[in-house]
């Protein structure tokens, strides 16, 4: 038979873990822990934002190595074009292709200078390639209409004074008394003049009209067929007054 302590013992045991199973029981089950959320790569518009850096970064060492539109693809135009196609509004963009149509621009009036008109041409098309009808690709353009006419006729440097054409057409009055005026300030300033005119018959006309203004004065010159029609003033040595 068992003794009373043993009994005694096994009672609080058995009451024990049945108080250690009711506690269990009532515990509330705690759901598991989210996992945190997996770290995803960069934003579309992140990616735009970085393509647009590094184009225009390209597109600035490019300019500095003087690769304006050549070579084809690597060039400081390509690379400012591939970042206004992914920002159009891009102000650096936008100021750096300006900034390739004043460097041909720049170097076209070198160029027309030293006389090099076939180079001018090929620099005012490139830049005219970038912005066509710019401004100071059409005043470059006639400042080499006008050197290439005056190379043909060898025409000496000048003040050029254009000749209205409508007027010219019509001999007007108005026409004359420019030319007469012209004539006055010849004579007393002692100048040479070429007359550029588009035939024979206008250069004589013209001629005419600078003679008859004054009287008992030989205004010295020459006629020369050519366009646009003009008066070049040259003082004597050949150099512009």
């Amino acid at each position: 038979m068992p003794s009373f302590e043993r009994l005694h013992s096994l009672g609080i045991c058995l009451l024990v873990a049945g108080v250690l199973g009711a506690c269990s029981a009532n515990k509330p089950i705690r759901p598991p822990a989210t996992p945190p959320p997996e770290k995803t790569g960069p934003s579309p518009e992140e990616i735009r934002q970085s393509n647009v850096t590094f184009f225009l970064k390209r597109a600035e060492q490019a300019l500095r190595k003087g690769y304006l539109t050549q070579p084809a693809g690597a060039s400081a135009y390509d690379y400012y074009l591939r970042a206004q196609q992914l920002d159009p509004g891009n102000r650096r963009a936008r100021t750096g292709i300006q900034t390739l149509v004043v460097t041909y621009v720049e170097q076209a009036r070198e160029a027309l200078r030293q006389r090099g008109f076939g180079e001018v041409e090929t620099l005012l098309k490139r830049a005219e390639m970038l912005a066509p009808g710019n401004s100071l690709v059409v005043e470059v353009r006639r400042q080499l209409v006008r050197e290439r006419e005056r190379a043909r006729f060898d025409l000496p440097e000048g003040e050029s004074i254009g000749l209205p054409v409508a007027e010219l057409n019509a001999r007007s009055e108005q026409l004359a008394g420019q030319l007469q005026r012209l004539a006055r300030r010849i004579r007393s300033e002692q100048l040479r003049v070429i007359i550029v005119a588009r035939d024979d018959a206008e250069g004589r006309w013209i001629y005419q009209q600078l003679r008859e203004a004054v009287p008992g004065y030989r205004v010295r010159g020459d006629i020369k067929v050519g366009s646009p029609a003009r008066l070049l003033l040259v003082q004597p040595g050949g150099k512009s007054p």
